[in-house]
């Protein structure tokens, strides 16, 4: 994979790792997709590596969009694994995660806990 490629997923896995411990009434079985993941948060990549002076419109629908489709505990469990799958094997900077971190509050997305790449996926609810 080009370098390019390799920031991408990397950028779009801390994303999603923001969306990936949200709590919501929990279902028997996960309906998120990785491919879903990834569709709604690509707007999101050039924030994320580059900054800006706002997020863009079609990074925060995709953000909402997520939070509306994690309904349950596999759910937000999926989003989390396909995160630490996509960015075990890369070297990130804090301001980009912090970038990737302030998301969900930027987009008008209400998350009550820390966000962190670190996070145990097992442990989400």
């Amino acid at each position: 994979m080009g370098k390019s490629v390799v920031e991408k997923l990397l950028w779009m896995a801390i994303v999603c790792l923001v969306l990936g411990v949200i709590s919501i009434t929990p279902k028997a079985q996960a309906a998120v997709t990785c491919n879903q993941v990834v569709s709604n948060l690509t707007p999101c990549i050039s924030y994320v590596l580059n900054g800006g002076k706002a997020v863009p419109g079609p990074c925060c629908n995709g953000i909402k969009t997520l939070f509306n489709l994690a309904h349950s505990t596999p759910d937000r469990q999926t989003v989390c694994k396909c995160i630490k799958n996509a960015v075990s094997a890369f070297h990130y900077g804090k301001s980009n995660v912090d970038r990737a971190a302030a998301l969900p509050k930027q987009c008008g997305v209400n998350i009550p806990y820390q966000i962190s790449p670190s996070t145990d996926c097992t442990r989400v609810q």
